[in-house]
């Protein structure tokens, strides 16, 4: 590899982005930079009255987003990213604005900064969407077992499923690839994880 790369690991929630960016990290020697889960005050608030929340949620995340995404183009590792800016916006906000959950008039304010934020910001080198099937995704989350997810429902992440494959297909700053994260083990098994490191290597020459 020539250069500073940049990585970004994509996927529905619980579905393995921050096994998969520590084990590339450690693997390419790559500086990580992870998904701030717990850090989002109204994360749990959300989770239990998505309307009332969800701007607040989203608004933070996007800020969170921003400001990674600005240290880590100043960064001059390789750098690889769990959850990129771009998915906050394309799916957990579209989502909830399609749900009514934001309102028209906040939708217009997130998106002009978000707008805004792709103009300025480099984009990924490559960006990395592991896909996988509704039922093996709330198995994965259920095993984590973190309590604010409990209330996370099958159709949840269906809806969510159907916004990453139209993500997917159609966005254009960076190369995509799809993984079909169902039948892998990139974390236990070794065979599984060399065949998808000879595919990676490929993308970053």
């Amino acid at each position: 590899m020539k250069g500073k790369k940049f990585i970004a690991i994509s996927g529905n929630i619980g579905i393995g982005k921050s096994t998969l960016t520590k084990k590339l990290a450690d693997h390419y020697d790559f500086k990580q930079y992870l998904e701030p889960v717990t850090e989002n005050p109204y994360l749990k608030d959300f989770y239990k009255d998505m309307k009332k929340w969800a701007f607040h949620s989203q608004m933070y995340f996007l800020g969170k987003r921003l400001q990674d995404h600005y240290q880590l183009a100043l960064d001059k590792h390789s750098v690889i990213q769990d959850r990129s800016i771009y998915e906050n916006a394309e799916i957990f906000a579209k989502y909830l604005f399609k749900r009514k959950f934001i309102s028209e008039r906040d939708w217009k304010v997130y998106s002009r900064i978000y707008k805004t934020c792709t103009k300025i910001l480099p984009a990924p080198d490559l960006v990395i969407y592991l896909r996988a099937s509704v039922d093996q995704i709330m198995t994965r989350i259920e095993k984590r077992g973190r309590e604010f997810e409990k209330t996370i429902t099958k159709k949840y992440i269906s809806d969510l499923n159907n916004l990453y494959d139209d993500w997917a297909g159609n966005f254009d700053l960076a190369q995509v690839i799809i993984i079909n994260y169902d039948d892998l083990d990139l974390k236990n098994n070794a065979i599984d994880f060399e065949s998808f490191l000879e595919v990676i290597n490929e993308y970053l020459k």
